[in-house]
């Protein structure tokens, strides 16, 4: 397997933006970090250059040794027939009850992570980066209802998100299996 910062580079080029007073969402204020940590599969996402062609891709969040999160962000290309992984982590810009985070993937370089939404039993969630051109709809399973995806697309749209790019990531179960093993 080869090991790709392709999650990173975008942190490399999005390092000046992220102020809490220009964040594009308003963080969730009632965070709950230990429900939160665990794997996540990407369902849809305003596709980047470091994500473009992947399927399969998951984010895993745990805790580390500094008071940190540990960020695993892994994603199948099919064009190379590789798994990509890029290993970073994350810290809380304010407070762990406020969703959030800045995270790098390239020391010292950070980029804002925010959790905008998340459901009450933490099964899906809606994140954005530093503006209106990332966003990520994560879920505890590789798919979500109609219900969830309604949602999501509401939400997002009204905050001024460019819903019509928005592209919906394949999880093929012969790939998602092997998650652990890439």
């Amino acid at each position: 397997m080869r090991i790709i910062s392709f999650f990173g580079i975008a942190i490399l080029i999005l390092t000046s933006a992220g102020c809490v007073s220009d964040l594009p969402v308003q963080p969730v204020q009632a965070f709950e970090l230990n429900r939160y940590l665990g794997k996540w599969y990407e369902i849809a996402r305003l596709d980047h250059f470091f994500e473009r062609g992947l399927e399969s891709v998951t984010a895993e969040y745990s805790l580390r040794d500094d008071g940190g999160i540990r960020v695993v962000n892994r994603g199948y290309s099919v064009q190379k027939g590789e798994w990509k992984e890029a290993i970073g982590k994350a810290y809380f810009k304010e407070t762990e009850r406020l969703g959030h985070l800045k995270v790098s993937f390239f020391w010292p370089f950070y980029s804002s992570y925010i959790v905008f939404y998340v459901d009450p039993g933490y099964q899906y969630a809606f994140v954005a980066g530093p503006d209106h051109s990332y966003l990520w709809l994560l879920s505890r399973t590789s798919t979500v209802s109609e219900d969830v995806y309604s949602h999501f697309l509401a939400m997002a749209e009204e905050m001024g998100f460019d819903v019509r790019k928005l592209k919906k990531v394949k999880h093929r179960s012969s790939l998602t299996e092997s998650l652990d093993t890439p």
